[in-house]
């Protein structure tokens, strides 16, 4: 089926009712028939519903639905964004290991990664998202995944996936790409050979800005990188905390499960049923908004960068970006909503945040309303002036979430702010 039928239908059988939209099954637990059912579903003789903190009808429809727009093979849904990236890390790395990240992610993923994650032993090592030839450099036997954006927030570059795909399979590691920016409709990491998404469902997904949470997308036949591979042992090896389970020998999508069966039952961030009801309302229009974004953003991008007071125009739709050749590589029909254009300095772009009256003031992107941003002094305010200028983060970058308004009347706000 095609990406607009996926996006109504994949992942929901009728239930008894026939009911057309998919219910909100506000439950915490779950009646079991018998003893030995309930026997049989902890020891995944059966498989069915235990606990909402482990899977839940409503977002069980979520994660279907996701997975198959992304082109995976399972998903599992997160209370947050930055949950599914932790949890991403957290199933593969422990104390003495160590990761590989672009330098250039959002924020949170640039404080989780460099501070957060080395209070649980694990190092962080970066590289810049430009020259992906310096991962080889980083990796030891110790590495155990490679972290990235497709689009990068808020310097929006784009990731040359082949590149970065390459190096790791030459040393069997795992990789994982945050597509929060590109979705499943603009951008199929798995054709690109990455092992792993994962995506703030908060963003793009919901659309309106209504729910928090994440989840992590695996693709098909994974375990064949993972089975016997000695960087992944504990997937290969009997899990004691579940009856001596070896993950790599069950017929079942494994990160996911892993995931599933260890870090949701012990660490808990799991989404609300309502919201995963929230995130499939999304997902049956994301294939129109994410035209309109695109559209949008092009024309104020081409506005942006015939403007005398804008320096420089982040945006891979526009032919003279950069990014351009891989951006058509990558991706297909548009180039999302996010865009960033520099301006003198600070002040200036202060000031123009401070003057929109359409686009509001927001530390949030993927929204339907537009939303405008000074990432320096906001998202990425924990970074030295050093750090800044390696996350293409500069005083005077402006981020721009365009939303679905009329394009005409977002191009007016703006330069009724740049004046």
């Amino acid at each position: 089926m095609h990406e607009q039928t996926l996006a109504i239908h994949a992942g929901y059988e009728k239930d008894a009712q026939g009911t057309m939209a998919v219910p909100i099954y506000m439950s915490t637990a779950y009646e079991f028939r018998d003893t030995e059912h309930a026997a049989n579903l902890f020891a995944l003789k059966e498989l069915g519903n235990i606990y909402t903190r482990l899977m839940n009808p409503t977002t069980d429809v979520f994660e279907k639905r996701f997975a198959a727009l992304e082109g995976g093979v399972a998903a599992v849904g997160t209370a947050s964004g930055m949950a599914a990236i932790f949890y991403a890390i957290a199933n593969v790395a422990e104390a003495g290991d160590n990761i590989i990240v672009a330098k250039q992610v959002y924020g949170g993923t640039t404080t989780l990664t460099g501070h957060t994650i080395k209070r649980f032993g694990i190092e962080t090592r970066y590289f810049d998202v430009g020259n992906p030839s310096e991962i080889e450099a980083l990796v030891d036997d110790k590495t155990k995944i490679i972290l990235f954006e497709s689009i990068t927030n808020p310097s929006v570059d784009v990731a040359d996936f082949d590149a970065i795909v390459a190096i790791a399979n030459k040393h069997n590691i795992l990789t994982c790409v945050d597509n929060t920016v590109g979705t499943p409709i603009l951008c199929k990491p798995f054709e690109h050979g990455v092992d792993l998404s994962v995506h703030s469902a908060s963003k793009y997904t919901t659309g309106q800005g209504l729910a928090i949470g994440g989840v992590i997308v695996e693709r098909h036949n994974l375990v064949e990188k993972i089975k016997g591979n000695a960087r992944y042992a504990h997937f290969n090896e009997p899990d004691a905390s579940y009856h001596g389970l070896v993950y790599s020998d069950v017929p079942l999508p494994l990160f996911t499960l892993r995931v599933r069966l260890a870090l949701l039952r012990d660490l808990g961030a799991a989404p609300s049923p309502f919201n995963s009801w929230l995130y499939i309302q999304g997902l049956e229009t994301l294939p129109l908004r994410m035209k309109q974004h695109s559209s949008s953003a092009l024309a104020i991008a081409e506005f942006l960068e015939a403007h005398p007071k804008v320096k420089k125009v982040n945006y891979p739709g526009l032919k003279s970006d950069s990014n351009h050749a891989l951006a058509q590589k990558y991706f297909k029909n548009g180039y999302s909503g996010l865009l960033s254009f520099e301006v003198e300095d600070t002040e200036t772009a202060q000031k123009i945040a401070d003057s929109t009256e359409i686009f509001s003031l927001v530390v949030n992107i993927g929204d339907s309303k537009s939303i405008i941003t000074h990432p320096a002094s906001t998202t990425h305010q924990q970074l030295s002036a050093q750090e800044l200028i390696e996350a293409g983060v500069p005083g005077g970058l402006v981020r721009l979430s365009v939303g679905i308004e009329d394009t005409q009347d977002l191009i007016n706000d703006l330069a009724r702010a740049l004046g």
